[in-house]
């Protein structure tokens, strides 16, 4: 199978580059720029290399470097923004900062014919982000590309088949960024689309039916596609050495735990053990308001009520997880910023008892969970279910988690659900929910003066969810859930609607 390299220096776009090769059908692995060599780059026989974003000036002596034997392998690559400016400074080039050619957001770049460009029109609009730039290409290098700001937005080595962007192809809001990437791969790598997700799903089984060969597994099943996808995975591995342990935690949506227990338990023939923990969890989180916390204490307690199931079961050794890329990216593993943790990637407490955690899909985006789904044979409403926090509506109560809360989100929510579904928009929106904030406001309910708490409204549209736009529901959809909201559900005064994109905002509110 052909592979690219994606070497990571650590920008906000890293995974999403990888995806972008995967959608194309070619393989792409992620490799922090110190934990793999030159030697082993050559090694692994990797078709090409694409150099990321990042933060930092090449000229900052902390910033991250890679040896410049690497421009010599012999292997085309591609340097997008901070790995255009090291690949021009590590061949002798000139990169600069100055403020007037700073650029962000959306900007006209203009392209010379050239193999990487190739059905790119001479004008078009890229995503650019950054203070530096190449002021002086290397020797031997060519430009090919240019904005009004920024003389250098694209360099190439004929010969050496190198290639530089100042902007990044792999966000959407470069119109013809696909059309780049597909030229890399395939003008000037030459790779073969021979990345399948009947492959993966075919490698996955294979792999753990030896690895985990005669072991008792545990894996935490919530019902949403990620755990879903990972138990029928794990199902055909290992069979009835598998169970899978639905924690209703009493933080999930309206009449979840018993569709979860129907799904699976009675749907799909997998050994399933329900335990209704909702008052060990409200224990635990009284008196919580700070969102990490909160995310941290959920996280741990799962761990221990699997730990408690086990010595229930026997003895188990492997605790299976529903771990994907973006939760990975999120928790700050690698040299990316942290923003949230997720308790499926916080690691193992010190008295775990399992031997190890298995994540077989820790390496998928969410499009390619869905797709694996729907080749096991999962329901389509269930691998298209809208995501759900493994918190569940821990972090979707602002400040301190009540049953009384809990009830009021869950009636609120359903309506908002149930109004989107009426009116034919769940395809015109990727996730839709309400969230109970901490704001208590003045209302008006038959002459008589009410003090309730403000419901919020969140809708997002997105391909990938490290970005997303707020999804443009019509006023009607919205005048009928507020109303609704605010004359069906008690303690209620006051409904508000989420018009942040992400960024600067996440999705969940916590």
């Amino acid at each position: 199978m052909d592979k690219i390299l994606v070497l990571d220096f650590g920008g906000q776009y890293n995974q999403l580059i990888a995806r972008r090769v995967r959608e194309q059908h070619v393989y792409a692995e992620i490799k922090a720029y110190n934990k793999i060599t030159v030697e082993e780059i050559v090694k692994t026989g990797y078709k090409g290399v694409i150099f990321t974003g990042g933060p930092n000036s090449v000229y900052d002596p902390a910033s991250p470097h890679y040896s410049p034997e690497i421009l010599n392998a012999g292997i085309p690559i591609l340097g997008i923004c901070y790995g255009d400016q090291l690949m021009a400074y590590m061949a002798g080039g000139v990169v600069d900062s100055a403020e007037n050619s700073s650029e962000y957001g959306k900007t006209l770049v203009y392209v010379d014919e050239n193999i990487l460009f190739k059905d790119v029109p001479t004008e078009s609009v890229c995503f650019m982000s950054h203070t530096d730039y190449v002021s002086k290409a290397p020797e031997g290098f060519e430009i090919i590309a240019h904005t009004d700001k920024c003389p250098c937005a694209g360099m190439w080595n004929e010969k050496r088949k190198l290639f530089g962007v100042q902007f990044h192809p792999e966000v959407t809001h470069t119109v013809y960024g696909t059309t780049i990437i597909k030229n890399f791969l395939f003008e000037v790598c030459n790779c073969n689309q021979d990345w399948k997700m009947d492959d993966f799903i075919e490698r996955t089984v294979d792999f753990y039916k030896k690895k985990l060969e005669g072991k008792k597994v545990l894996l935490a099943l919530s019902g949403g596609v990620d755990s879903s996808v990972a138990a029928v995975l794990l199902n055909k591995a290992v069979g009835s050495n598998l169970t899978c342990v639905f924690v209703d935690h009493g933080l999930l949506r309206k009449d979840e735990g018993d569709f979860v227990e129907d799904t699976f338990g009675d749907g799909f023939g997998i050994n399933l053990i329900r335990v209704n923990a909702e008052e060990r969890f409200l224990n635990k989180l009284k008196g919580v308001t700070e969102p990490e916390q909160k995310r941290k204490i959920i996280g741990a307690e799962f761990i221990h009520v699997f730990e408690d199931e086990s010595k229930n079961l026997g003895e188990i050794q492997i605790l299976v997880q529903g771990t994907i890329y973006p939760d990975v990216i999120e928790s700050g593993k690698g040299d990316s910023a942290v923003i949230k943790s997720h308790h499926n990637v916080g690691g193992l407490p010190s008295i775990m008892s399992f031997e190890e955690i298995v994540e077989p899909l820790r390496d998928l985006f969410k499009d390619e969970v869905r797709e694996v789904g729907e080749k096991l044979g999962i329901p389509h409403d269930l691998v298209w279910r809208q995501p759900f926090p493994g918190p569940g509506l821990a972090v979707r109560v602002i400040g301190e988690i009540t049953k009384e809360k809990l009830d009021i989100l869950r009636e609120a929510d359903a309506i908002f659900r149930e109004e989107v579904a009426k009116a034919g928009l769940e395809k015109m929106t990727n996730q839709y929910f309400a969230v109970l904030t901490n704001t208590r406001s003045v209302g008006v309910m038959g002459d008589a003066r009410t003090y309730g708490y403000t419901i919020a409204l969140r809708a997002v549209t997105t391909d990938d969810f490290m970005t997303a736009e707020w999804t443009r529901l019509p006023f009607e959809v919205l005048e009928r859930s507020s109303s609704r909201i605010t004359n069906e559900v008690k303690g209620i005064s006051r409904v508000v609607y989420d018009i942040t994109s992400k960024p600067p905002a996440t999705v969940e509110w916590e």
